[in-house]
């Protein structure tokens, strides 16, 4: 009579989100794979730093059984990509984490590559140590044979031998892990030339060519703050008394494309391509050789001045000494 009568329907299990058809949009309908199929992350699938290419490949790759080749030429050969745009979409995986290639020697002196894919990037490759050997049992040691009977025979009890300590189990082998070399570190660049006197109006007309690039290259799109950093820079041009025409020219000349970095991009061709100073009037003219004035000496025989380095007889007076010789 105590016990509780539930007379009350269960409740009806709430709809899952995402049920619902949609009014716009992707309409998913899927069907549970049970054999042949890949988990791909969301991570890896919608990744907003990979090309379609990379996702596409990373995809292809993870469905791959072990061992299978992935060469760019291999690859080449599967899909309708080209070479170049394959390698590059391994550059992209490579650069995020999902893959990693490297170089390594065989006993036999032949040199392979090792791919390594990871479905999560960060993951370390776990380490499988090696299986410690089983001791071998101890053999069991035969009874010693008895004396011979004496007078008064009576059987020497057994010697008991000590039993032997096991031997240590060997440390496992370390497994030798491929670390690929460190990257050189790179040069920091070189600094931004700086003017020796700048003016205001130096100023005024280095910053309005900057700012002014963009109606002559509309991928220069330079920041207040970029302008005002590269100012220096012009100003030095301006100093060295080059053409605005032929600053804006050597900064807009031949640009990339496409331009990721404009800003570095403008640096980088003030500091490189900075003209020496203009030469003064006194550089350009010519050297002059010195006259050499020789002095004027008395002759020894007829006492008349003449230009010799050295002092002596003049001209006339070695002339008639010649026939008297």
């Amino acid at each position: 009579m105590d016990t509780p009568q539930v007379t009350a329907p269960p409740c009806a299990p709430s709809p899952v989100p995402g049920d619902a058809t949609p009014s716009s949009g992707v309409i998913h309908i899927n069907t549970r794979h049970a054999a042949g199929f890949t988990v791909i992350g969301n991570h890896l699938a919608q990744h907003r730093g990979l090309s379609l290419t990379a996702i596409g490949l990373a995809a292809h790759i993870q469905s791959l059984p072990a061992g299978a080749r992935i060469g760019i030429k291999r690859l080449a050969e599967r899909f309708p990509e080209s070479e170049t745009r394959i390698a590059a979409a391994l550059r992209e995986l490579e650069a995020h984490g999902y893959l990693h290639r490297s170089r390594s020697r065989l006993a036999n002196g032949r040199v392979i590559t090792r791919t390594i894919s990871y479905n999560q990037p960060g993951t370390v490759a776990p380490i499988t140590p090696t299986p410690r050997p089983k001791p071998r049992p101890s053999k069991p040691t035969a009874p010693l044979a008895p004396a011979p009977p004496a007078e008064a025979p009576q059987p020497p009890a057994p010697q008991q031998l000590p039993t032997p300590a096991p031997e240590p189990a060997p440390r496992p082998a370390p497994v030798s892990v491929s670390v690929p070399p460190p990257t050189a570190p790179r040069t920091p660049p070189p600094p931004l030339p700086q003017p020796y006197a700048p003016t205001e109006e130096l100023r005024r007309t280095a910053a309005a060519l900057l700012a002014d690039l963009r109606r002559h290259a509309p991928g220069l799109i330079l920041s207040e703050g970029d302008v005002a950093a590269l100012v220096p820079g012009v100003v030095t041009w301006l100093e060295r008394d080059a053409h605005p025409d032929a600053i804006r020219h050597a900064l807009t000349a031949d640009l990339p494309i496409p331009l990721k970095h404009p800003a570095k991009l403008v640096r980088h061709r003030i500091t490189a391509l900075l003209p020496p100073p203009l030469p003064g009037t006194a550089e350009l003219t010519p050297p002059r050789r010195k006259a050499v004035v020789i002095p004027l000496q008395n002759c020894d025989g007829c006492d008349r001045a003449f230009r010799s380095p050295h002092p002596g007889h003049c001209r006339d007076c070695r002339t008639e000494q010649l026939p008297a010789a």
